[in-house]
């Protein structure tokens, strides 16, 4: 995992509507880069639609929320579609941000082993350091949790 205080890896992805979408595109923002392993499986459905329904309460925030998965462009466009999804899916296809990020490697299910994206998130600040990481995360409730950091934050 990253560290809390490191620069966020600068990026450059297409979203599910094949348009670009840079880190630099948030500068002066806060946002959430969550990194999942597949669209329209179980666990990654429950966490963006989650995501997608407390968005406007981490737009409120000023907080802009991706998603990052090693997915084709269509098959995040098919997702983004079926689910009404208001936020970005960036595909990573090869997995080189996910790696920058240290959330791209090898994996087990089944006894088969695959590289594949691991579920983590960051929360990158408005200046473009990591101010939170969160590692292996469950989905259900992983939206809420952050939210709930970002606000415990403010209060600060």
């Amino acid at each position: 995992m990253l560290d809390v205080g490191e620069n966020a890896p600068a990026f450059e992805l297409s979203n599910q509507h094949g348009e670009p979408v840079r880190l630099s595109d948030f500068d002066g923002q806060r946002l959430v880069i969550y990194f999942y392993p597949r669209a329209n499986t179980e666990g990654c459905t429950t966490e963006a639609c989650q995501f997608d329904d407390a968005l406007a309460t981490f737009q409120d925030a000023d907080t802009a929320v991706v998603g990052i998965s090693d997915d084709p462009v269509s098959d995040l466009d098919s997702f983004a579609a079926e689910y009404d999804l208001s936020f970005d899916l960036l595909s990573d296809e090869d997995g080189a941000v996910a790696t920058q990020y240290d959330s791209y490697g090898e994996k087990q299910m089944f006894g088969n082993t695959f590289d594949g994206v691991f579920r983590n998130t960051y929360v990158v600040g408005p200046d473009g350091t990591i101010e939170a990481a969160y590692e292996n995360v469950s989905p259900d409730g992983h939206a809420e949790r952050v939210l709930e950091s970002l606000e415990t934050e403010e209060s600060v």
